[in-house]
C-alpha cells in the first residue's frame, strides 16, 4: 500500500491532499502543486487526467519543490502506485512489432546504446515487474511507465519517438 501527499504550496505549506491509490482526475482535489510527500511506495505522476502528458517517477521521500522531481510546471493532475514485484524482465525491439533484433534485460541500464548498440527502441515486451524507460542515457529526459503488456510501436506507451536512452526497474528502495 502506497501513501503521496500533494501540497499546492512550496515547502508542505498550504491546501493538502492525501492518496493512497490511483487517482486519473487529482484536480478536484487542488489547482496546483508544488511539494510533495510520499510516504510508502512509488509512484508515477501525470501533467494531464487520465495518465496522459508527462510522467514523473517518484520514491519515498520529501520534494519540496517541484524542481526536485524535474518538472517545468506545478501542474500534476493525475497520479498511479506502481505495484512492487520481485522479478523484472523486459525485451526490446529495434523494430516494429516485436521485429528485427531483440534483446532481453532484468536489471536496470544507464545506456541502452552503450550496451545494445541502439539509439532507438520501436517496440518492446514487458515480461514482469514495472519499469521507467527514459529518453536520454543515465535516467534523464522524458520518462514513460511501462506496465507488464506488449507494446508494439512506441506510441503505445506515449513517446513521440523512439528515443530510448535508458531503462529502470520500478523497486522500493526502502
Amino acid at each position: 500500500m502506497g501513501k503521496i501527499t500533494f501540497y499546492e504550496d512550496r515547502s508542505f505549506q498550504g491546501r493538502c491532499y492525501e492518496c493512497s491509490s490511483d487517482c486519473p482526475n487529482l484536480q478536484t482535489y487542488f489547482s496546483r502543486c508544488n511539494s510533495i510527500r510520499v510516504d510508502s511506495g512509488s509512484w508515477m505522476l501525470y501533467e494531464q487526467p487520465n495518465y496522459q502528458g508527462n510522467q514523473y517517477l517518484l520514491r519515498r521521500g520529501e520534494y519540496p519543490g517541484y524542481q526536485q522531481w524535474m518538472d517545468l510546471s506545478d501542474s500534476i493532475s493525475s497520479c498511479r502506485l506502481i505495484p512492487q514485484v520481485s522479478s523484472h524482465r523486459i525485451r526490446l525491439y529495434e523494430r516494429e512489432d516485436h521485429k528485427g533484433l531483440m534483446m532481453e534485460l532484468t536489471e536496470d541500464c544507464s545506456c541502452i546504446q552503450d550496451r545494445f548498440h541502439l539509439s532507438e527502441v520501436r517496440s518492446l515486451h514487458v515480461l514482469e515487474g514495472c519499469w521507467v524507460l527514459y529518453e536520454m542515457p543515465n535516467y534523464r529526459g522524458r520518462q514513460y511507465l511501462l506496465l507488464p503488456q506488449e507494446y508494439r510501436r512506441y506510441q503505445d506507451w506515449g513517446a513521440l519517438d523512439a528515443k530510448a536512452g535508458s531503462l529502470r526497474r520500478v523497486v522500493d528502495l526502502y
